[in-house]
């Protein structure tokens, strides 16, 4: 369990905890490896990403990207860097750790970062809710009263339109009815898309995708569900949430 500290809020951006090394994209392959060149030399990163990651990667003939890597902490890892974020063709950082959202989310809270979220003193991180799930996060007050949280990882856009999913996902589909779930139970639950770039203005579900997602997604706005999507701003120097929520087109 987790309590803000009782200080006057604090907002800024978070600093990578270690320095990132610029590089090129070369490619992707077996989903968790990818080729990067980093001062001439190609290496072999990991893929901190399980999704398909369109309308990140470039297509086959595209000009190489740039791309940011951190380096290992243990020396014994067999793969000495890890991919954090590609330069799309808009110019602007995409990240790809899925790692991070959850992270920041917590830096969040601390600093006060999303309003919604002040009223809040504790935060509990994977939430067992039944015997078969866990949530992100559960806020509490002091009073005791709870306020579920799951987060999802959004790369893809159409335009200036972040979208989501990137491919069918009956888990995400279980965590909307579970939130809903919640809310029939008397309490408040929010689903956070965390945009993991700022070169869009609103965010919308990819229906095309997963129709059964986005209908349910519409549902749960409906029961109750505060529906949240906050841009994470990626540079080499620094990574954290927008205090800017992105418009919900459902």
């Amino acid at each position: 369990m987790k309590s803000r500290p009782s200080r006057a809020y604090k907002y800024g951006p978070m600093k990578w905890p270690q320095k990132l090394i610029e590089g090129k994209f070369l490619k992707r392959y077996k989903r968790f490896f990818a080729d990067v060149e980093l001062a001439g030399k190609i290496e072999v990163a990991h893929v901190p990403n399980t999704g398909s990651l369109k309308s990140v990667i470039s297509s086959a003939g595209s000009p190489v990207q740039e791309c940011l890597v951190s380096p290992a902490k243990d020396p014994n890892r067999k793969l000495k860097f890890t991919l954090e974020a590609i330069k799309s063709d808009s110019g602007h950082w995409v990240g790809v750790n899925t790692s991070w959202p959850n992270t920041l989310a917590k830096e969040a809270f601390e600093k006060g970062t999303f309003p919604h979220w002040k009223k809040f003193s504790k935060l509990n991180s994977e939430v067992k809710i039944n015997a078969e799930s866990r949530l992100d996060l559960m806020l509490e007050t002091d009073t005791g009263d709870r306020h579920y949280v799951e987060i999802k990882n959004v790369t893809m856009r159409s335009g200036e339109v972040a979208q989501f999913p990137d491919a069918v996902t009956e888990r995400g589909q279980k965590h909307l009815i579970e939130l809903m779930n919640l809310v029939k139970k008397g309490h408040s639950a929010e689903i956070l898309f965390a945009v993991q770039r700022d070169d869009v203005k609103s965010f919308s579900a990819a229906h095309e995708i997963d129709p059964e997602y986005a209908k349910l997604l519409k549902q749960a706005k409906e029961a109750g569900v505060k529906i949240s999507v906050y841009p994470i701003v990626i540079s080499p120097e620094e990574i954290f949430y927008s205090q800017h929520a992105l418009e919900v087109r459902l």
